[in-house]
């Protein structure tokens, strides 16, 4: 081989190792690049799935909530005429024996002339009138219990015969309930919902 090939068989065979050399810098660059893209989506997913898990988490029940989910009530003491509220997941219940002039009147009510025809008895399938038999927990109509929470805003309505309705009354912004806890005036557009409940004996209701 001369000289001038030999030479050029160097420079030649110097140039293929140099871009053998950048062509594995690029592969090594990128092999990072795709690391740190990786790494990066990971750890931000991880940091999202952190943020938003706390707001996910506070949306259930709580652990007493949960525990609560059935209570049992003992109305032996109330009166006739008379009333009690208690707390149950979170929201008062209105517990109201009531005399035999309330059921009258309620029972004498025209339901196609109710704001709120709909019974709202989560005891009873389906939407059934709105008459006092099918609000009632019992048949003579004595005992009647609803969630103490006015369906306009959520206030917490007066009772013991409030309002233009001989029933409950929301002074917060004007609702008149009646006595069977059927919306009659101003602006809440449901009557008072009757929550799950069912007598256990003589004396006890049963929440849930």
């Amino acid at each position: 081989m001369s000289r001038n090939a030999a030479q050029t068989h160097a420079r030649l065979r110097a140039q293929e190792m140099e871009q053998n050399l950048v062509s594995h810098a690029e592969d090594n660059a990128g092999t990072r690049r795709d690391f740190l893209y990786y790494a990066t989506a990971g750890a931000g997913a991880v940091v999202a799935g952190a943020a938003i898990w706390p707001l996910v988490n506070q949306m259930n029940p709580s652990a007493d909530v949960q525990a609560l989910s059935s209570i049992r009530v003992d109305v032996g003491g109330v009166e006739t005429g008379t009333q009690i509220s208690v707390k149950f997941l979170g929201k008062p219940v209105f517990i109201r024996r009531r005399r035999e002039e309330e059921i009258a009147e309620a029972r004498a009510v025209d339901v196609s002339k109710l704001p709120d025809p709909i019974a709202r008895n989560a005891n009873i399938p389906g939407e059934v009138p709105a008459t006092d038999e099918n609000r009632a927990m019992d048949e003579a109509g004595e005992w009647l219990v609803q969630w103490g929470v006015c369906t306009h805003l959520g206030c917490v309505p007066l009772g013991d015969g409030a309002g233009d309705f001989d029933g409950w009354f929301c002074p917060c912004h004007g609702s008149h309930y009646d006595s069977s806890g059927r919306i009659r005036k101003g602006p809440a557009p449901e009557n008072l919902p009757v929550p799950l409940a069912e007598f256990v004996d003589d004396t006890t209701i049963q929440l849930g």
